[in-house]
């Protein structure tokens, strides 16, 4: 089944025998905890930026500090706009001294792109910078869970896995089933995966490859709603969920990605107007619903009391919600007024006619060490 994601149809899942979608999910989300699964990511927009200034102007549209990143690493990234808000995320890669390699979520490629340009043109139009869409140019098929570096070792095997040598958030180029590819180590999973890229022509080929390497331990396809369910687990944001617009990073609890070393940046001055760093703000938590297989809707309203009647007081909303087979309950991120609602509070979800008790939990709900990257 697929969906439409940007301008593209994604995968959404992969019914076997007409199970429902529920259970198609459960599924693929076991598969990829307990051994291996595939999913096309081709579609993550991906925007090629060279030039001299290449490094210095990364670090004004992003949060975080680039100069020093090594050739052959990647570093996770935030993009504001100018109000402070938080526009998008993704990984970007530097490829050489003056070369980077950034992705973008699927639906956002367009507007990141515009925004770029937008500010070299008028904002900096003296900087030395080349920005060329290469979305199309790339074909990526993520590898992840316990047996993913495995199932690598049969499709590239003189590349080096162990984590010495290819550790995370790093890149090499190696020969993947035949084909020249740049294989990253990244996840979004919380898993250990591996993301292999080729050139756009040659998709085809690796996905064939791949299946013929993992039919002995039954390698699982996935799609984006079992990727949106296990990042949900691992706490992970996505835009037009947890970033709508109305979100800075300190509200998405990401103040580790903001440098405070950097003279400026785009939003840097607006995240710390009175309105943006007050206390009360809505922050991101976690939320567990007393009754583990009551699942929230998304959007559901947060409120402190149970009673509905009018004037009600909304705390927040829920931002993401779903049944988690790896947990065998239901869990939900949200965001909350931060200064009313300490880990472990109670609060209420109102779904029109009644409400559900939920308990306020930290954002991560499964790995929160992290362990299981390394495999």
């Amino acid at each position: 089944m697929f969906e439409d994601v940007g301008q593209w149809k994604r995968p959404w899942y992969y019914p076997k025998n007409a199970e429902s979608m529920q259970n198609a999910v459960s599924r693929e989300c076991l598969a990829v905890r307990n051994s291996v699964g595939v999913l096309d990511a081709t579609t993550l927009g991906k925007i090629d930026i060279q030039g001299p200034d290449a490094a210095d102007f990364l670090n004004r549209v992003y949060t975080n500090a680039w100069s020093k990143l090594d050739i052959g690493r990647c570093r996770y990234e935030i993009m504001c706009k100018e109000d402070g808000m938080t526009f998008d995320d993704g990984v970007t890669l530097r490829l050489g001294e003056n070369h980077f390699l950034m992705t973008t979520i699927t639906g956002n490629a367009a507007a990141v792109l515009d925004r770029l340009e937008d500010h070299l043109q008028i904002e900096w139009p003296d900087m030395k910078v080349y920005l060329t869409s290469v979305t199309g140019h790339w074909a990526i098929a993520s590898i992840a869970g316990l047996k993913a570096r495995g199932l690598m070792r049969d499709l590239a095997p003189d590349l080096d896995l162990s984590v010495e040598a290819f550790p995370f958030m790093s890149m090499k180029e190696a020969t993947v089933a035949g084909i020249e590819a740049r294989v990253y180590r990244i996840s979004f999973t919380g898993e250990l995966s591996f993301e292999i890229n080729v050139p756009a022509y040659q998709g085809m080929a690796l996905w064939e490859a791949i299946f013929a390497a993992g039919e002995k331990i039954r390698l699982t396809p996935y799609g984006t709603e079992t990727m949106h369910v296990l990042r949900a687990e691992k706490g992970l944001i996505i835009v037009g969920q947890e970033i709508d617009g109305t979100v800075t990073p300190y509200d998405l609890g990401l103040d580790w990605i903001v440098s405070k070393k950097k003279a400026d940046f785009v939003g840097k001055l607006s995240c710390s107007r009175p309105d943006t760093a007050r206390d009360d703000r809505k922050q991101l938590v976690g939320l567990l619903t007393d009754d583990p297989n009551e699942v929230l809707p998304e959007v559901a309203q947060i409120t402190e009391e149970a009673d509905g009647t009018p004037p009600v007081s909304i705390l927040g909303r829920v931002t993401s919600s779903y049944h988690s087979s790896t947990l065998g309950r239901s869990i939900a991120l949200a965001v909350i007024k931060g200064d009313r609602n300490p880990m472990d509070a109670t609060v209420h979800a109102s779904l029109g006619d009644k409400t559900l008790l939920c308990k306020v939990v930290a954002s991560i709900f499964f790995d929160a060490e992290g362990e299981r990257l390394n495999g």
